[in-house]
């Protein structure tokens, strides 16, 4: 049985009570080392791209930890470098492919990346999975739950605007709600499809 966007929602911020010190430095820490990486000339891009993947392994590594109760620490999120090569063709190929779809149209680009939404937890989750297996599984668990998946994400859309307000600092609290929330859904995802 399915979830609904709310009640994951509900479990996300109990699974983030007492716990909200390391998320928000988890999220600071990642702000800042983006942002530093993007504002040096010639090497910070390569260097982005090189780094993006194991990033976002370790990121989605982190804040399923968090939303399964688990013990967590910011050091996890550079967790993703211990399996660097996987990370980074993951990363990759999720760019390229969400590229070529978004040739076509923004739509079906949209749809291509939500399809592959869940492809860093299910790294996360399984310690020899392919990049590619990775992918192709994370489009079987998303048939049918794209939509929901997007609904997930509207439900922040006024916190969003609520932290541009805040010129941006009420982020560094919204991205590990957003993350925490979008790890029970995968948890939710997972149960469904393995059920």
């Amino acid at each position: 049985m399915i979830t609904e966007n709310k009640d994951l929602i509900a479990q996300a911020r109990a699974a983030l009570s007492g716990k909200w010190t390391v998320a928000i430095c988890t999220a600071l820490v990642y702000i800042a080392l983006v942002t530093i990486l993007t504002l040096i000339p010639f090497v910070g891009l390569p260097a982005m791209l090189l780094i993006a993947g194991p990033f976002a392994l370790g990121f989605s590594s982190l804040f399923l930890a968090l939303s399964r109760g688990e013990d967590v620490r910011i050091e996890q999120l550079f967790s993703g470098f211990n399996r660097f090569g996987t990370a980074l063709a993951a990363y990759l190929l999720v760019t390229i492919f969400t590229f070529f779809w978004m040739l076509l149209l923004i739509v079906p680009g949209i749809i291509a990346a939500i399809s592959y939404s869940q492809t860093f937890y299910i790294i996360a989750d399984s310690q020899n999975i392919d990049p590619m297996d990775a992918i192709d599984k994370s489009k079987k668990m998303m048939r049918g739950y794209k939509w929901k998946y997007f609904c997930l994400y509207l439900r922040f859309i006024g916190w969003a605007l609520l932290c541009i307000l805040t010129l941006g600092i009420g982020y560094v609290w919204l991205l590990p709600y957003v993350q925490t929330s979008t790890a029970k859904f995968y948890d939710d995802l997972k149960a469904n499809y393995e059920g």
